[in-house]
C-alpha cells in the first residue's frame, strides 16, 4: 500500500471543504441543538424512503414537505455568514426553523382549499408565498452559495419590471401577486419540476451513495486504481483518473471529489515528481468529469430525464462516448507528461496485492445492479431503493465492510445532510424556470445569441458556430459556482434555447439530446476554468500549486470538454443517436487518435520533444480527425501516421546516439 503520511487528515479535508464548497460550511452543534439536527435528518430519510417505497403524497405535499425539512435543517445547520458561530444556533435562526414550518406546512393543511380555489390568492397567502420565495432564496445562498441566488434575484426583478426593460427584454410584467401566486401556489415555480426530481429520484440516489460509503467503496475505489494503474508510466496520476471517476459519478460534487479523493492522490503524484500544478489539475479536472460520467452523472441524469423528456438509458448510452474520450483525453496527457519528465510507476511495495482487492470486489455489485435496473426499465425510485438494499446485502459478506445497525442509521443522516443543498437549490432553481416560462425569456435570449451570431457570421456554418461558441461561454459564466444539479437546470434554462432557436433559423435538425448535453458539459468545466475555478482551487490547498496555474492546466487537460460538445451536436451519432455499432467505432478512433495529436502538441512532447512550429501543426492534425467530417478524418489520419513515424525514427535515432555516446565514453 501507499505511504499515507503526506495525506490530509479527516480535519484538514473539512477546513478544505469548507473553504471552497458552500455546502460543507455547516455548524458543529452539541447538546439539544444537535439532537434535534440528528432526528430531524432521520425523520427525512424516513419520509422519503416511506414515500419511495409506498408511494409519493400528492405532488403539492410531497415537495413542500421535502422542502420544509430542507429549509429547516438549513437555517440549524447553515451560519447566516462563514465566518459566524459554527458551535450554536442563533436565537434568529430558530424564528427562521418555525417560519419554513409553517410555510410549508400551509399546503398540507389546507390542501384541499387550495386546489379548489378559483381566482387569485388571499392575503394571508400572499405573506404565506412572499415569505416561501425569501426563505428559499436565504436558504440557498447560506447551503449553495452566492451566484445562484443573484441570478434569482434578478429574474424576480425582471418579472415585476418587465415594461420597463429595454427593447426585446420587454413583456407585459407579472404583479406581485402574480409573482407570488405562480411561485409558490402552481408548479411552475418554487414547486415546480426541478424539486420534483429533487423529492423523488435524487434524495433516494443520494442515500444510495451514503451507503456506498459506509461500506468503504470510496477507498475500494482507490485500491482498485491503484492496482490497475499504479505501476504504469506515472501511475499516480492515472490512478487519481480512475478513482476520480469511479467516485465522481455517484458524488454529485466536483470540489468535494476533489479534496476527498485528492487528499489521497495529490500526494502521491508530487512525491512521484509531478509538479504541484501538474498534480492539483490532474485531480480536479478528473473529479469534475465525474459529473458527466454515466450511470448517475452526479444526479443530473435524473432531471435530465424530465428536461429532456427522454428515457434514463438513453441519456446514459449518450453519456458514455463522450465521458471516454474526456477521461481519455486526461489519460493521454498525463502519459506523455509522465514520459516527458521520465516519471515511472508506484514502486511495487505501494500497490496492493491482487487478492487483496478482488475480495472486495463485491462492493462494485450495487453499482452494476442499478445499472441494470435502469436498463431493465424499473422505475427510478424502486432502483434507488433496490440498490441501498443490495448495497446493504453485498456489505455483509465481509466484516471490514458490513453495515451495522450504527453505519446504518450514519447513512440515513449523511444522505439526508447532502440532499439539502440540492433541495435548497432546485428550489431556487425553480423561481428562474418560473420567470423564463412566465415572460419568454428563454426564447428571447436564444433567438437573440443566434441573431446576433447572424450579424457577425458570413455563412450559415459560421452563424451556427458562433452561436454554439456563445453558448458555450453562457453556458460556463452560469455554472461558475454551482452545484451540479442547480447548474444544468440553469444552463438548460437559458442558454438550451439558443441552440434550439437553430433549428428554426437555419437548415439543421440538433436533436434536443445533443443541446441539453452541450450545456451540460460547460456548465460542468466551469469548476475548472479560471477566474473561477473552484475543483481547480481546492487541489492547490492539498498541492500547495498556485490556483490560476492549477485552473489553466485542469482545463488544458480537460481540453476534450471543450471540443466533444461541439463533435456531438455536429455529429449527433457520437451520443449514439440514429447510428449503428461501426459508425460508433470508427468517430470513437479518430476521435481518440485525435486527442492523442492534440495531447502531444499541448504538452510538447511525444516520442521526443516537439518543437513549437510541430507543436502547433500536431494540434492541427488533431482537429481535423476530431472534426465530425469524413474528408478531415481521412486526411488527418494519413497526416498522423506520418507524423507518427517521424517521431518513431526521431525517437530511434535518439536512443542510438545515446548509446554510441555511453559506448564512446565507456
Amino acid at each position: 500500500m501507499s505511504d499515507k503520511k503526506d495525506q490530509l487528515t479527516k480535519q484538514e479535508q473539512e477546513a478544505l471543504l469548507k473553504k471552497y464548497d458552500t455546502e460543507a460550511n455547516t455548524r458543529k452543534l452539541a447538546g439539544v441543538a444537535a439532537g434535534i439536527v440528528f432526528f430531524g435528518l432521520l425523520a427525512f430519510s424516513i419520509f422519503q424512503l416511506y414515500t419511495g417505497a409506498f408511494g409519493q403524497k400528492t405532488a403539492y405535499i410531497q415537495r413542500t414537505v421535502h422542502l420544509g425539512f430542507a429549509l429547516s435543517l438549513i437555517f440549524l445547520l447553515f451560519p447566516a455568514r462563514r465566518t459566524g458561530i459554527k458551535s450554536r444556533v442563533a436565537w434568529y435562526d430558530y424564528i427562521l426553523v418555525v417560519l419554513s414550518i409553517i410555510v410549508c406546512g400551509y399546503w398540507p393543511v389546507y390542501y384541499e382549499t387550495l386546489v379548489q380555489q378559483i381566482g387569485g390568492i388571499t392575503e394571508v397567502q400572499m405573506i404565506v408565498g412572499g415569505a416561501a420565495i425569501l426563505l428559499v432564496m436565504e436558504a440557498t445562498r447560506r447551503a449553495v452559495g452566492l451566484p445562484i441566488t443573484v441570478i434569482a434575484s434578478l429574474f424576480l426583478i425582471y418579472a415585476l419590471f418587465g415594461r420597463q426593460m429595454p427593447g426585446m427584454l420587454a413583456h407585459q410584467g407579472l404583479s406581485l401577486e402574480q409573482l407570488i401566486d405562480t411561485m409558490f401556489f402552481t408548479t411552475e415555480g418554487i414547486l415546480g419540476t426541478p424539486l420534483q426530481v429533487s423529492s423523488t429520484y435524487i434524495f433516494l440516489f443520494l442515500l444510495f451513495g451514503a451507503f456506498l460509503v459506509q461500506t468503504g467503496v470510496g477507498n475500494y475505489f482507490n485500491d482498485l486504481a491503484i492496482s490497475l494503474a499504479g505501476k504504469r508510466t506515472g501511475g499516480p496520476a492515472k490512478v487519481a483518473i480512475f478513482s476520480s471517476a469511479l467516485n465522481g459519478t455517484i458524488s454529485g460534487s466536483s470540489v468535494a471529489n476533489t479534496v476527498t479523493t485528492g487528499s489521497y492522490t495529490i500526494p502521491m503524484m508530487k512525491r512521484l515528481g509531478y509538479k504541484p500544478n501538474f498534480a492539483g489539475a490532474v485531480e480536479a479536472a478528473s473529479s469534475t468529469g465525474g459529473q458527466i460520467m454515466p450511470p448517475i452523472m452526479g444526479a443530473a441524469a435524473f432531471l435530465m430525464i424530465e428536461f429532456a423528456g427522454v428515457g434514463y438509458w438513453q441519456i446514459a448510452q449518450a453519456a458514455l462516448i463522450p465521458a471516454i474520450l474526456y477521461f481519455s483525453g486526461i489519460w493521454i496527457m498525463t502519459h506523455l507528461e509522465a514520459k516527458r519528465m521520465g516519471l515511472y510507476g508506484l514502486p511495487k511495495d505501494q500497490i496492493p496485492p491482487k487478492k487483496e482487492v478482488l475480495k472486495k470486489i463485491h462492493l462494485l455489485l450495487p453499482i452494476i445492479a442499478i445499472v441494470w435496473l435502469l436498463f431493465e426499465g424499473v422505475s427510478i425510485e424502486r432502483t434507488a431503493l433496490y440498490g441501498i438494499g443490495i448495497t446493504i446485502a453485498v456489505s455483509l459478506f465481509m466484516k471490514e465492510t458490513r453495515i451495522t445497525p450504527r453505519k446504518f442509521i450514519t447513512a440515513l443522516t449523511s444522505g439526508a445532510r447532502t440532499a439539502l443543498g440540492v433541495a435548497a437549490a432546485t428550489a431556487c432553481a425553480g423561481i428562474i424556470v418560473g420567470v423564463v416560462t412566465k415572460t419568454g425569456l428563454g426564447l428571447k435570449l436564444g433567438n437573440s445569441l443566434v441573431d446576433i451570431a447572424g450579424a457577425i457570421a458570413t455563412s450559415a456554418d459560421m452563424q451556427l458556430l458562433l452561436t454554439l461558441f456563445f453558448t458555450m461561454i453562457t453556458s460556463i459564466i452560469l455554472g461558475m459556482g454551482s452545484p451540479t444539479t442547480a447548474n444544468y437546470i440553469i444552463t438548460s434554462t437559458i442558454a438550451l434555447p439558443a441552440i434550439l432557436a437553430l433549428n428554426d433559423h437555419l437548415d439543421v435538425a440538433i436533436p434536443l439530446l445533443a443541446g441539453h448535453m452541450f450545456v451540460f458539459y460547460f456548465g460542468i468545466v466551469a469548476d475548472i476554468t479560471p477566474p473561477v475555478a473552484l475543483a481547480a482551487f481546492a487541489a492547490t490547498g492539498i498541492s500547495g500549486g498556485e490556483p490560476i496555474r492549477t485552473g489553466i492546466n485542469a482545463a488544458k487537460l480537460a481540453i476534450a470538454a471543450f471540443i466533444i460538445p461541439y463533435m456531438f451536436v455536429l455529429q449527433p451519432e457520437l451520443l449514439m443517436i440514429d447510428t449503428s455499432i461501426g459508425e460508433v467505432g470508427w468517430i470513437l478512433f479518430t476521435a481518440i487518435t485525435g486527442m492523442i495529436a492534440i495531447g502531444a502538441g499541448l504538452i510538447g512532447f511525444w516520442y521526443v520533444k516537439l518543437h513549437w512550429s510541430v507543436r502547433i501543426l500536431t494540434i492541427a492534425i488533431g482537429l481535423l480527425l476530431i472534426y465530425p467530417e469524413g474528408n478531415t478524418d481521412v486526411y488527418g489520419l494519413a497526416a498522423f501516421i506520418v507524423m507518427l513515424a517521424i517521431q518513431l525514427y526521431m525517437n530511434r535515432s535518439k536512443g542510438l546516439g545515446e548509446k554510441m555516446e555511453k559506448t564512446a565514453s565507456g
